[in-house]
């Protein structure tokens, strides 16, 4: 299952959404803020980042810079707790499935979220198919 973490003020998460929901794949919202951001999902998604931190962290965010913290010199537990007393600092929004993560909406990148069926049946079919989404290729994809 597809989980996008984000923020309702964010308009890159609006669009994440949007996207996902036009191209009709299920995913589950969080939100950064919410008390269900466990210290599990944290870890999945700094185990997913190509550059850890770097890929999640704003070091531009107005907690990271008040509190003079570098992020390379804390231990997990610390980075874990610091994110969690302060979610704003992560970059948004965050698309994770079972083997990657996307930071941030790219039209391209995201592309790598639709189902591997779905893909081939939009090289077999067209977009302005009059029936694309009970295309016979797509029915293996869902």
């Amino acid at each position: 299952m597809i989980k996008i973490y984000t923020s309702p003020s964010c308009s890159s998460c609006r669009k994440v959404k949007k996207w996902f929901d036009e191209q009709k794949i299920p995913y589950k919202e969080k939100s950064i803020f919410s008390p269900s951001l466990s210290e599990s999902d944290l870890r999945e998604i700094l185990t997913k980042s190509e550059n850890g931190t770097d890929d999640i962290i704003s070091n531009r965010s107005k907690v990271v810079k008040e509190k003079n913290v570098n992020l390379d010199d804390m231990k997990i537990s610390d980075l874990l707790k610091f994110i969690k007393e302060n979610p704003s600092c992560l970059k948004r929004p965050i698309i994770v499935d079972d083997s990657k993560i996307q930071v941030g909406y790219n039209d391209e990148e995201i592309r790598t979220f639709i189902p591997a069926a779905k893909r081939l049946a939009k090289t077999w079919c067209s977009d302005d198919c009059p029936d694309y989404d009970n295309c016979p290729h797509l029915k293996d994809s869902n």
